[in-house]
């Protein structure tokens, strides 16, 4: 199986990883800890790999798409994810686990969707930096204003995680593109199943980890997440859609606001001073969901397009 393929089957390994997680929890109970930090921080090194200037200069030259994504990003996302965690009067971590997926940014795996999909993969790479680098500030003080009605916040421990396991590896891997392109060209093709690898292997420490907690509470927090999503999904096309955008526009930035980057959620309920380590598992199931969900998608808008929307 060539990276490619392995890569674009992602949805599969992530749900494939998370029931072998609850059969047997040893397979991935092991990866926790600094371990997790270090799987996002090698997704975080394979988009400052694959950044190309040239994407950010077309997408500048109009700009209206990329503002409305991104602002979609951290409205629609964390206004459902509070609003659906009271309505289903869910516990407080996995209130507080949701909250914290709604307000976390673009995921990486949204740019093979984007593909998959016929979506303008450009946009999607360029909304998914910026989403990241808004979430610096935006995520800690997003989520210390819906999710303090539930527990104390700390919007500097937040703050100080976002940092390090966004900010330094992201910018490693930009300046080792710039500084050694002949290494950064070899690595850079591992980079996709390697983040795949690293997805696969949070969720299912975090399901693991959590085998009866899922068992309990799963049906209504599936029910949760696939709200969640599912609304990201339908609102992320309407609006563009309502603004006048073109298809392919409307496609990326459903897929953009719809998939969340989860494994940045597990890390920052692990690390940002939340008590309960229930606060994790809404990132697990969340990213099973918006994998599953987003490539359905991308595979419909695929079969059904003739050609490549322009």
């Amino acid at each position: 199986m060539t990276p490619e393929r392995f890569t674009l089957l992602f949805p599969l390994w992530t749900l494939l990883g998370a029931g072998l997680a609850l059969i047997h929890p040893p397979l991935f109970t092991w990866f926790r800890g600094p371990l997790i930090t270090l799987g996002l921080g090698v997704i975080m090194l394979g988009m400052g790999l694959g950044l190309r200037p040239e994407d950010f200069l077309r997408v500048a030259g109009r700009p209206r798409p990329l503002v409305l994504g991104v602002v979609a990003q951290f409205v629609v996302m964390p206004s459902l994810a509070a609003g659906i965690a009271a309505a289903l009067n869910l516990s407080t971590p996995l209130a507080v686990g949701l909250i914290l997926v709604g307000c976390c940014p673009g995921g990486t795996a949204s740019n093979v969707v984007a593909l998959i999909g016929r979506a303008d993969v450009a946009l999607s790479v360029v909304m998914t930096t910026i989403s990241t680098v808004a979430a610096v500030v935006l995520t800690p003080n997003l989520t210390e204003l819906l999710a303090s009605q539930y527990v104390p916040v700390d919007g500097w421990a937040l703050l100080r995680s976002v940092l390090q396991v966004v900010i330094v590896p992201l910018s490693l891997g930009v300046l080792l593109k710039k500084g050694l392109p002949r290494i950064a060209g070899r690595v850079q093709p591992v980079m996709p199943p390697l983040a795949v690898i690293a997805i696969v292997l949070i969720v299912a420490s975090v399901v693991g980890s959590q085998t009866s907690a899922l068992v309990e509470q799963g049906p209504l927090l599936l029910l949760a997440c696939l709200l969640l999503h599912g609304g990201g999904f339908l609102l992320g096309w309407l609006l563009p859609l309502l603004a006048g955008e073109r298809a392919s526009v409307c496609r990326t930035i459903s897929i953009e606001v719809g998939m969340q980057n989860s494994g940045l959620a597990v890390v920052l309920a692990r690390s940002g001073g939340f008590a309960s380590p229930l606060t994790a598992l809404p990132g697990a199931v969340s990213a099973v969901i918006h994998c599953l969900i987003g490539s359905a998608l991308a595979a419909f808008w695929r079969s059904s397009a003739e050609q490549p929307p322009t």
